[in-house]
């Protein structure tokens, strides 16, 4: 069972929890990371979500999730990355590249405070190490990762990292 902290929309943690799969009440957020590995060549290593995923299955995606109870927004990126991909990253590394609140999307309700990680990385992931939640990776660029976007191969809410600057 996944525990969240809950949050008000300025970020100020409530004191409250939330379990996974319940409804968030509203006016309160919890807290979600991407986390963008990219190379010295400015390609972002990207994954593409097993089939047996209960959303988005088989797309294309960046490493991402809920930060559990009691993390912080890096301990949580740091997690996720090593959880999903194997690889464990130095923290100082990383880099907060923006934060976002995101209520509602496209009329479904997100009710999350989104931060956008980026960390510089050279290597391959592990797929032993996701247990079913990442069947395959890649290295992409901004250009290929737009072109992904537009035809729907790639999870459409990431369209922000093409506001970027390779």
């Amino acid at each position: 069972m996944e525990k969240w902290d809950l949050y008000t929309k300025d970020r100020v943690k409530t004191g409250r929890s939330h379990t996974r799969g319940e409804e968030l009440p509203e006016g309160l957020f919890h807290l979600v990371v991407h986390i963008w590995l990219k190379n010295p060549e400015g390609r972002y290593l990207i994954s593409q979500r097993s089939a047996d995923r209960p959303t988005f299955p088989l797309m294309w995606e960046t490493t991402g999730g809920s930060v559990l109870l009691s993390e912080d927004s890096l301990e949580g990126a740091l997690r996720e990355v090593r959880e999903e991909l194997g690889i464990d990253l130095p923290p100082k590394e990383g880099k907060l590249l923006f934060s976002r609140v995101r209520d509602w999307v496209d009329g479904k309700r997100f009710g999350d405070i989104l931060d956008v990680w980026e960390f510089p990385f050279e290597g391959e992931a592990d797929l032993t190490a996701a247990e079913g939640e990442v069947c395959d990776t890649r290295w992409a660029d901004v250009t290929e990762i737009g072109r992904m976007l537009e035809s729907g191969e790639m999870v459409g809410t990431l369209g922000y990292i093409l506001e970027r600057k390779p």
